[in-house]
């Protein structure tokens, strides 16, 4: 049974791929630039928006683990079926279950994914993770350099939900056929707002993190070069439905791997090198 890996440089999958490594199952990595520093050796060549790539990387492969991107689902379900592919595992997001899933750049794409694939004459498992505990990585930057952590939503909860618990889950159901054919929702075991994340790393590196409230119209300014409009303004959206409420708590990631969800802070201990001001 070879397992197809898509998203082969992403955490996720890298972690998934260790742990098909380690019991011997065998796998195919995948990626968009197989070449590239990151990619797993042995990569094929899967760029899941291009179809012609989609033959080579499914050949002989019965069972998937898909990155959703909805702009070539229609093809990758088309070519699955045809080389005889019996399930696929997709990395969704717990976002596709908001009131407004299909309009949302956070979970339209997710979405789309889902439904073609449970359209199809496919077996599938829907893997849907709440906030990545990574996320934080996007506050490294004023935190090593001392600058406050600047944020429209500070009270704002979250589920984060670290990377290695989410490979856990789909080695889980890929290798266990009395778990596939279902969808789960994947959190970490608390919910927190980034203030309480923020402080968790204050108490990691062992000095005071300032965070500063800002407007979002000046949080939308300062992302404007890297996060495009729909989807900063879906973020917006998000947190301020979230500002002060605490998310759903969910115990899936035990129900699959057999112990309890990683804390946010075991991902700040083992991520604190990221944050910490370079030595003189």
């Amino acid at each position: 049974m070879t397992i197809l890996v898509t998203g082969g440089r992403g955490a996720v999958a890298r972690g998934l791929a260790a742990l098909l490594v380690e019991r011997g199952i065998p796998f195919r990595p995948a990626s968009r630039e197989p070449a590239a520093p990151g990619a797993a050796p042995g990569s094929v060549h899967c760029d899941l928006t291009d179809p012609a790539t989609f033959p080579a990387a499914l050949k002989g492969v019965r069972s998937v683990f898909l990155y959703a991107a909805a702009e070539g689902i229609d093809d990758f379900v088309k070519e699955a079926v045809t080389a005889g592919v019996q399930h696929i595992a997709l990395l969704s997001s717990s976002s596709v279950l908001g009131p407004d899933a299909r309009e949302s750049a956070l979970s339209a794409s997710h979405l789309a994914v889902e439904e073609a694939l449970l359209a199809a004459p496919l077996r599938t498992t829907l893997l849907r993770p709440g906030s990545f505990a990574s996320n934080a990585g996007s506050w490294a930057w004023p935190i090593r350099s001392g600058a406050p952590v600047r944020l429209p939503y500070p009270g704002s909860h979250s589920d984060p939900v670290h990377e290695t618990d989410i490979a856990e889950a789909a080695f889980a159901v890929l290798t266990d056929a009395g778990l596939g054919g279902r969808a789960y929702t994947l959190t970490g075991p608390r919910s927190l707002s980034f203030e309480a994340q923020i402080e968790i790393l204050a108490g990691v590196l062992g000095r005071p993190i300032a965070c500063e409230t800002i407007t979002p119209a000046a949080w939308k300014s300062s992302v404007a070069d890297y996060i495009p409009e729909p989807y900063a303004d879906a973020l917006l959206a998000y947190w301020a439905a979230s500002d002060g409420v605490p998310v759903e708590i969910t115990d899936t990631v035990e129900l699959l791997t057999g112990h309890p969800a990683r804390s946010f802070a075991t991902w700040a201990e083992e991520h604190v090198a990221e944050f910490a001001a370079p030595q003189a």
